[in-house]
């Protein structure tokens, strides 16, 4: 039995553990954080998401990120500071604009897999992670916008996704809560909503259900080969402890690219930081007012989940820049933990005002709800 360690207990790397441990591995995680999915896969958008298949790969983002440059509330942000890494990621991300259309195809092809993989998982492992099946909507306010998504969803289609175009009379049909003047859209029946964070640490309960060992407050400061790996990593308490492996698989998101340093590889992967809302509905009118199919707003760039009955999320952003506690190039000393803007948690039945004005992409939302639906609510901000 070959002893594998895992590095990184996020979806990926409990995702690895399990089928690792269904072949028969002896499987180690080593996790810097707390408990499983506290990082990336914590407070994402919350989509089960084969339509997000096209790859960004393409000049029209590349001019968009430029000209976005100098809005705050651009849903594309950049740090201009020149950094190698930045730069040098950017310009593998240009040399692969030319296979934009192969690879969209592909990765639609393989989200398809992914997406049923891992509902299979969650029927055989009894996962419970808030998962709601009404199908993914994209919406379009012009009729550019609307033409430019026409030309994407050939390549979804071709890739094997059934997704439709639908009229404004058919988006306010999908979805009655949804409001605003659309010109159209287009409407995933096959994707869903749920809660990452549930479902990974429900696969890694399952994987200690089937021996799997996991090894939290591990963060990884050493990795050497001497015939074996050797890995070195320091607990809570600071004290240094070494674990053995014949193979190593690094699931540790853009901290990989140092892990694959000191294995002598290199991996330009670069962080998107995207910032998220969580929404508890309290009553029966709040749950009966939020949408339920999942939206996706292609001029915002903003997308809501429905995370069960009385959960209501919504995500947008992307911001290119270093991890959260770090420069770039360098390992975090100790686990980043994301800033009190990164996460916010509404206790309220519908959007705050204060919260709805607090960022651009959040007045977006507040207007395609209605303005009946926004109360002067109490905020709390979770920090984890």
């Amino acid at each position: 039995m070959r002893k594998i360690v895992v590095i990184g207990a996020g979806i990926t790397g409990v995702s690895t553990a399990y089928a690792l441990l269904e072949h028969g591995h002896d499987v180690t995680v080593l996790e810097r954080q707390r408990y499983a999915a506290m990082e990336t896969s914590f407070a994402n958008g919350g989509q089960f998401s084969a339509r997000n298949a096209e790859v960004w790969n393409h000049w029209s983002t590349f001019l968009k990120g430029i000209k976005w440059m100098a809005r705050r509330d651009a849903p594309l942000l950049m740090n201009p500071a020149p950094t190698w890494h930045k730069y040098s990621w950017l310009a593998e991300f240009v040399s692969h604009i030319a296979k934009y259309r192969e690879n969209t195809v592909a990765t639609t092809r393989v989200a398809i897999a992914t997406r049923r993989h891992m509902f299979d998982i969650a029927e055989r492992e009894d996962i419970d992670f808030d998962h709601v099946c009404r199908g993914i909507l994209h919406v379009y306010w012009d009729k550019p916008g609307f033409d430019h998504g026409t030309k994407v969803n050939q390549l979804l289609v071709e890739g094997g996704l059934d997704r439709r175009p639908v009229t404004a009379g058919e988006i306010a049909s999908l979805e009655p809560a949804l409001q605003g003047a659309f010109y159209g859209g287009f409407y995933t029946p096959s994707d869903s909503t749920g809660d990452i964070h549930k479902y990974t640490t429900g696969l890694a309960r399952a994987c200690e259900r089937h021996g799997g060992s996991f090894h939290y407050d591990a963060a990884v400061t050493k990795i050497e080969r001497r015939g074996r790996f050797r890995l070195t990593y320091s607990t809570q308490d600071a004290t240094a402890q070494v674990i053995e492996a014949d193979a190593i698989v690094v699931c540790a998101g853009s901290n990989s690219r140092d892990f694959a340093a000191m294995l002598g590889d290199r991996l330009n992967i670069y962080p998107v930081k995207g910032y998220s809302i969580t929404v508890h509905l309290e009553d029966v009118a709040a749950q009966e007012a939020a949408p339920w199919v999942s939206i996706l707003d292609d001029r915002a760039k903003i997308v809501t989940s429905r995370l069960g009955e009385a959960r209501f999320r919504v995500a947008g952003t992307a911001e290119f820049n270093s991890a959260a506690g770090k420069a770039d190039g360098q390992l975090p000393s100790k686990p980043a933990r994301p800033e009190p803007a990164d996460s916010v948690v509404v206790h309220s039945p519908h959007l705050p005002q204060a919260i709805t004005f607090s960022s651009p992409w959040l007045v977006t939302l507040a207007f395609l709800l209605g303005p009946s639906r926004v109360s002067h609510r109490a905020v709390k901000r979770v920090v984890t």
